[in-house]
């Protein structure tokens, strides 16, 4: 990015996802990374950006407390961003007043306000188009979403609430916003930071400052270093990286074998993953029911719904007309048929989604030990360089909004970054996982283990 006039030159190139920061006009963003990517760099790159192109602009530099931004944000501010623009007198430092705020106010009539939700009174009682929060993971959803109330000034064509973070627990609530779709987030990744990586290669102070990190230790190296969102230390699957193995949905052909896993569930959840696996024995999470409380016939009803349509309709015009339990119409697949159906070893609970589904069950390998190894193998790079396991975002057809609520994970996805080794005394390490949370856990060790520790004679149909 380049800002120029008679007065001042400033120039900034963002790279990976501070670019996509830039063609992001989301209403709320998140830039999520471990340390030293250069969020919080590039959100303040963009205020500065907008504050110089939109005349009369307002935005808002803020952090749980107004103290902590002095020798943060504002440090980055004055010394990188708005160096070039302070010199000139392009930007101004305005200390506040009993009727004002401290802002950087611009010669276009721009402003940018600073503050604290810690002295909210103040900032609050003004409009913003864009706000940029620091350390996010410090605010609670209430301060959240008090700012957002704030972004209608209408100075220019959207209003955004921009923020950055370092990855907490997975359950927080930054996370299940961004989960359940009201927050974008963008996971950042060292290499962005052109600092610390040129072309892909570590600069000299890149090796430095990652070499630091590369000594953290549990739960802090998945956090700071590799940028998980973490309960705690001892996570079963640390091969696993969203940045490669969280997918962005795509057509799968009609060729690829179809695999359906359950793991059956009533107070816990009941899980069932719909599995892809191509040519070259890649599996792809494409589908999942993840819900609680409902019975099985309930779910294997939800399943067909989501891979039947009808193909010759009664032609009822009756607003609650449902093809689906119309006896009248006549529905067929629109995907192929799964080669097997796994499940959990609940005979009744396999007795009844056999006869609902009218399909046939296969009972899972359920070894843990040897189940966990199949799939830390697939997260793994195989001699192509590839991983031989993803999942899709978005997989969850119906989010079970009493596990949001409890702040228990509502996906296979979310289930991952807390799925820790047992390891109170007297117990083997890395011998057994903690049993809590681990519904999608399970039903996706079913799967690689169907494939990848023998068992039935595998054929592929063409």
């Amino acid at each position: 990015m380049t800002a120029a006039s008679t007065a001042v030159r400033h120039t900034f190139e963002p790279h990976g996802t501070a670019r996509d920061l830039f063609h992001c006009r989301a209403p709320e963003v998140l830039l999520s990374g471990p340390a030293g990517t250069g969020k919080s760099r590039a959100a303040m790159e963009k205020l500065h950006m907008l504050a110089l192109m939109n005349p009369g602009m307002r935005g808002i530099i803020l952090r749980k407390t107004l103290a902590s931004l002095g020798s943060t944000a504002l440090v980055t501010w004055r010394e990188w961003v708005a160096k070039e623009a302070l010199a000139a007198g392009v930007v101004k430092w305005y200390g506040g007043s009993p009727q004002e705020s401290p802002q950087y106010r611009y010669t276009n009539g721009s402003a940018i306000t600073v503050g604290g939700m810690d002295k909210s009174t103040r900032i609050m009682s003004s409009e913003y188009d864009v706000a940029y929060a620091q350390e996010a993971i410090e605010l609670t959803e209430d301060d959240w979403e008090a700012i957002t109330t704030r972004l209608r000034n209408g100075r220019i064509s959207f209003q955004q609430l921009m923020a950055d973070t370092n990855p907490s627990v997975p359950t927080h609530w930054l996370k299940q916003r961004a989960d359940r779709g009201d927050t974008v987030l963008l996971d950042c990744r060292h290499e962005d930071n052109p600092v610390l990586f040129q072309d892909g290669v570590l600069t000299e102070r890149g090796q430095d400052y990652i070499g630091k990190l590369d000594k953290l230790t549990g739960v802090r190296h998945l956090r700071l270093r590799r940028g998980l969102w973490v309960a705690a230390e001892g996570l079963v699957y640390e091969e696993y990286d969203p940045r490669v193995h969280l997918i962005d949905r795509f057509e799968i052909p009609e060729d690829w074998t179809r695999w359906w896993v359950v793991d059956f569930g009533f107070t816990n959840p009941f899980v069932m993953q719909w599995w892809a696996e191509d040519p070259d024995g890649r599996l792809y999470l494409y589908r999942e029911i993840y819900h609680s409380r409902r019975l099985v016939e309930d779910h294997a009803r939800h399943a067909l719904r989501q891979v039947r349509r009808c193909a010759t309709c009664c032609g009822s015009r009756a607003r609650a007309h449902d093809c689906h339990t119309c006896e009248d119409c006549r529905l067929v697949w629109a995907e192929p048929k799964p080669r097997a159906v796994i499940c959990d070893h609940d005979a009744e609970d396999r007795a009844t989604l056999e006869r609902h589904l009218d399909m046939g069950t296969s009972a899972a390998k359920k070894t843990v030990s040897d189940g966990i190894q199949a799939v830390q193998a697939r997260f793994k790079a195989a001699g192509d360089g590839r991983s031989r396991l993803f999942i899709m975002r978005d997989a969850v057809v119906e989010q079970d909004t009493a596990l949001a609520d409890a702040k228990r994970p509502t996906s296979t996805e979310e289930e991952i970054g807390g799925y820790v080794w047992d390891q109170q005394p007297g117990k083997q390490p890395k011998e057994q996982p903690i049993k809590a949370d681990d519904h999608g856990m399970d039903a996706m060790r079913y799967m690689a283990a169907e494939l990848d520790l023998g068992g039935r004679t595998r054929v592929r149909w063409l």
